[in-house]
C-alpha cells in the first residue's frame, strides 16, 4: 500500500492518466502538491469517462429539450413524460474496456450499472437492451468474447429479474482489439416521485448504502479513458465484480426508502465510485462534503483512503438523508440485509474533505473538481464525402436467390436467436414483442393497455464513410423502428463510441456524427435526454469504426393496436412505402455478396423520414395495416424475407427482371417501409398516401410456401429460415 504522503513524481502523474499541463492546472488550483489520495481523486474526476473533456463542447450542441422532456442530460438518466402521471426513465452506457479484459464480469457489471442509473431516480426497471460489437469471426478471441459477454448480460439481467428485450450484435475486424458493450435500461416512475442527485441543506447526514467496498474496479474509469496496448490483459484487476442478487435487494430497499420520505438526494456509485458520487451530490447543491472513511463498510482488511475513494465495487449507493428519518432508513436496509452506514455530512465550506481515522487524506475545492476539469476544443479533420457510386457501376448477382441467402445467412444478418434465447425476455410478464422485430414493446404495467417501444441501432460503416450522414441515419433508423410498431417516438439516448480523440481524423468523425445526430433529433422531434461518450477505443493505434449507438423510446397508447413484422394472412397486398431502392453504396449487398465496402452511405432526407413515418404510424393506429417492417440493412429483399420467416407465409412480388433490379431489391435507400394491407383497407391506405405526398405502391401479395420475386428469385420460406438460423449456433458450437 502506497502511503498518502508519497511524493508525486511525473511517472506517478502519468500512471494516473494526467498529462503534464493538466497536473500544472491542479497545482495552480490548490496551490500545493496534492496528496496521493487527492491525485487519485483528480484522476477520477478529470478522466475522459467522467469529465467529457474532449466531447463536452460538442455535446452542448445537441437538442435536449421538448414538451415531453422532464429531465435531460446531467442526471443519472433522462426522463420523458408518458402521460397519466407517469414518466419513463432511460439511458445507455458503455462498458467496453472491462468487457474486453474480462467479458463475463465486464458485461454483467455494465448491465448492473445502467440498471442502478435508472432506479437511483426512483424508477422500477422494466426493460433492458444492449448493443454489442465484436471483432472478425475468424479472430482467435472472438468466440471467447461473444460467449463471455452474452453470458454476462444474461447472467446479470436474468438474475436481477428485468427482461432483456432487444439489441444488436455485429462483427467487424475493427473491433478485434476493442469490443463494444453498450447497455440500455428503462424504468417507470410516478412523475411526482422522481429523485435527483442534488444535495440540499447543511449538516445533513451522508449515508452509504448497499454492498461492501472492495479493491475491485480501482481506476476502472481511468482505464476506460485510455487506449489499449500490449498489456491489456494485465488490467484485469480494474474490472469490477457484480452480484445481481444484491442489486435486486438494493433496488427494493431503495424504492421502499424513497416511499418513506427519507431521501434528500441519492446517487449511485458507478464510475469513480465514492469520489464521483460524493462530489456530484455536493457540487450540484453548491455545498461541501466531509467523509469519514473509517465508517465505510469494507470487505477487505486494511483498505487505504486512496483505495476506498477509487474503488468501483458494485451495488452501492450514496444518499443525503433527512436526519429525523435515520432510524426508519436504517431499519429498511437492515430488513433487506444490506449495509447502511453514516459516512459523512454536508457542509457550507464548498470543500471536499476526506478523513480516515482522524487524519486528513484530501482537502479540495469541490466545485472546481468538476467545473475546472479541462475542456478541450480538439483539432479535427472532417471526413471527405466519398465519390458517388451509381448502382449501374455495381454488378448484379448471377443468382439472386444465392445472393439473398448469403446475406441472411452471414455473420451480420443472420438470426440472433442464439443470443437472445439466453436472455429472459419475458420475466415480469409484460413483454409484448420479443426480440427479432423492429422494436421491442413492453406494457407499462400489469393493468395498463399503454406500452413503450424500445430500439437501438447504428450503422458504423455509414458513419465511417460519411459521419454526418451516418449520424443522421442512426437517429432516423431507430425513429423508423419505433414508428414501425405504431409508437410515437419520444426521445433518444446515445452511446458515442470512437477511437482516440487526439487524432484529428477521429475527432472529425466524432464532430460529423454529432452534427448529424443533432440535425436528425431536431427535425424528428427526438431530443437527446441522456447518454455516454466512450473514447480511446483502440489498441496499438488501431481504432474502431465510429459507432454512435442510438437508443430510442416511443409511446404506444394501446398495445392492442400494434404492428409486428410477421405476415398475418394469405392474399394480403404488400405495399412499398417510400419508393424503390436505388442506392448500393456501403450496402450489405456490396459487402457480403461482392466483397466490397466503398462508396457513400445512402443520403437521409429528414423531411421524407418525418412525412413517411407519420403516414405509416397513422395507418397502423387506424388498424389498416396487418404487418409493418422498415427497410434497412439488405434492402427490400431482406425485409421481405424477414417478414416471411417471422410468419411462415410466403409472398409473390411482381417485379420483372431489369438492369436495376439489384438496386431495387438490395438498395438501402432511407425512409422506406413494407406494409401488408387487407383488401378492405387497401384503397384507403393508397388514397391517404397520395393525399400526403407519400410514395406507396402495391408490389405483390402474401401467400404460398415461398418468397418469389418475378422470375429472378424463388426460395421456400423453410429454406430461408434454415439459412437464417444456422450460422451463429454453428459458429458458437465450434471449440475455442
Amino acid at each position: 500500500m502506497i502511503p498518502n504522503e508519497t511524493p508525486i513524481t511525473p511517472e506517478l502523474v502519468a500512471e494516473h492518466g494526467i498529462k503534464p499541463d493538466e497536473y500544472q492546472r491542479i497545482l495552480d488550483l490548490i496551490g500545493r502538491e496534492p496528496s496521493l489520495t487527492e491525485l487519485g481523486i483528480f484522476s477520477a474526476m478529470w478522466n475522459e469517462h467522467c469529465s467529457y473533456k474532449s466531447s463536452k463542447i460538442w455535446l452542448k450542441t445537441l437538442p435536449t429539450k421538448g414538451p415531453q422532456v422532464v429531465c435531460g442530460p446531467g442526471e443519472n438518466a433522462g426522463i420523458v413524460d408518458i402521460g397519466d402521471g407517469q414518466v419513463c426513465v432511460f439511458k445507455m452506457e458503455s462498458h467496453n474496456h472491462p468487457s474486453f479484459i474480462e467479458p463475463y464480469q465486464g458485461a454483467a457489471t455494465g448491465v448492473g450499472g445502467i440498471l442502478r442509473d435508472v432506479f437511483t431516480m426512483g424508477a422500477r426497471p422494466i426493460a433492458a437492451m444492449n448493443a454489442l460489437r465484436f471483432g472478425s469471426p475468424d479472430h482467435p478471441k472472438t468466440r471467447h468474447l461473444v460467449r463471455g459477454v452474452v453470458a454476462g448480460v444474461g447472467g446479470y439481467g436474468n438474475s436481477f429479474g428485468v427482461p432483456t428485450v432487444g439489441g444488436e450484435v455485429e462483427f467487424h475486424e475493427s473491433y478485434n482489439g476493442n469490443i463494444l458493450v453498450n447497455a440500455f435500461a428503462a424504468g417507470i416512475a410516478d412523475k411526482d416521485a422522481i429523485f435527483y442527485a442534488k444535495a440540499t441543506g447543511v449538516g445533513k447526514p451522508i449515508v452509504y448504502l448497499g454492498s461492501k467496498t472492495g479493491r475491485d474496479g480501482i481506476h476502472g474509469a481511468t482505464m476506460a479513458s485510455a487506449e489499449f496496448g500490449e498489456d491489456a490483459e494485465e488490467k484485469r484487476p480494474t474490472v469490477q465484480v457484480g452480484d445481481p442478487f444484491s442489486e435486486k435487494l438494493l433496488l427494493e430497499a431503495c424504492l421502499e426508502l424513497m416511499e418513506s420520505g427519507s431521501v434528500i438526494a441519492i446517487q449511485d456509485m458507478g464510475a469513480a465510485g465514492l469520489t464521483c458520487s460524493a462530489v456530484e451530490m455536493g457540487a450540484k447543491g453548491n455545498l461541501g462534503v466531509t467523509l469519514d472513511l473509517e465508517n465505510v463498510p469494507c470487505r477487505e482488511d486494511g483498505m487505504s483512503a486512496y483505495e476506498m475513494m477509487l474503488s468501483e465495487s458494485q451495488e452501492r449507493m450514496l444518499m443525503v438523508l433527512k436526519p429525523e428519518k435515520e432510524e426508519t432508513a436504517r431499519a429498511i436496509f437492515t430488513k433487506w440485509g444490506l449495509d447502511f452506514s453514516v459516512v459523512g455530512e454536508t457542509t457550507d465550506t464548498k470543500r471536499f474533505l476526506i478523513r480516515h481515522n482522524g487524519d486528513v487524506m484530501a482537502d479540495l475545492p469541490i466545485m472546481e473538481l468538476g467545473d475546472e476539469a479541462p475542456e478541450y476544443d480538439r483539432p479535427y479533420l472532417r471526413t471527405e464525402a466519398p465519390d458517388p457510386l451509381p448502382a449501374s457501376e455495381i454488378e448484379a448477382p448471377k443468382d439472386y436467390a444465392e445472393a439473398l441467402m448469403t446475406i441472411i445467412g452471414g455473420p451480420n444478418n443472420c438470426s440472433r436467436r442464439w443470443v437472445w434465447e439466453q436472455y429472459d425476455h419475458l420475466v415480469m410478464g409484460n413483454t409484448m414483442q420479443r426480440p427479432g422485430g423492429d422494436a421491442a414493446v413492453v406494457r407499462v404495467d400489469n393493468e395498463s393497455t399503454k406500452g413503450l417501444a424500445f430500439a437501438v441501432d447504428v450503422n458504423p460503416r455509414y458513419c465511417l464513410a460519411h459521419p454526418y450522414e451516418g449520424g443522421k441515419q442512426a437517429v432516423a433508423e431507430v425513429w423508423r423502428n419505433i414508428t414501425a410498431v405504431g409508437a410515437q417516438p419520444l426521445a433518444i439516448t446515445d452511446n458515442l463510441n470512437f477511437g482516440n480523440p487526439e487524432r484529428p481524423e477521429i475527432m472529425g468523425q466524432f464532430v460529423g456524427c454529432i452534427e448529424g445526430i443533432g440535425e436528425a433529433a431536431r427535425v424528428l422531434d427526438a431530443p437527446v435526454v441522456s447518454g455516454n461518450v466512450s473514447l480511446y477505443n483502440e489498441t496499438n493505434g488501431v481504432g474502431i469504426l465510429p459507432t454512435p449507438a442510438i437508443g430510442a423510446v416511443g409511446l404506444l397508447p394501446d398495445i392492442d393496436v400494434m404492428a409486428t413484422i410477421a405476415f398475418k394472412a394469405e392474399d394480403e397486398s404488400i405495399v412499398l412505402v417510400g419508393g424503390h431502392g436505388t442506392h448500393l453504396g456501403r450496402s450489405t449487398y456490396l459487402r457480403d455478396v461482392l466483397g466490397r465496402d466503398e462508396g457513400p452511405p445512402p443520403p437521409v432526407s429528414l423531411v421524407n423520414e418525418l412525412k413517411h413515418g407519420d403516414f405509416v404510424r397513422s395507418a397502423i393506429r387506424h388498424e389498416r395495416v396487418s404487418a409493418c417492417h422498415d427497410i434497412s440493412n439488405g434492402g427490400l429483399a431482406v425485409a421481405l424475407a424477414e417478414m416471411a420467416m417471422a410468419s411462415g407465409i410466403g409472398a409473390v412480388i411482381d417485379m420483372p427482371v431489369s438492369p436495376d433490379l439489384h438496386a431495387k431489391l438490395f438498395g438501402e435507400d432511407q425512409a422506406r417501409y413494407v406494409l401488408t394491407v387487407p383488401g378492405a383497407h387497401l384503397a384507403r391506405v393508397l388514397e391517404d398516401a397520395a393525399a400526403h405526398d407519400v410514395p406507396a405502391e402495391v408490389i405483390g401479395k402474401t401467400g404460398g410456401p415461398a418468397l418469389r420475386i418475378g422470375t429472378a428469385l424463388s426460395v421456400s420460406v423453410e429454406t430461408l429460415h434454415h439459412a437464417h438460423e444456422a450460422w451463429l449456433p454453428e459458429y458458437m458450437s465450434e471449440e475455442l
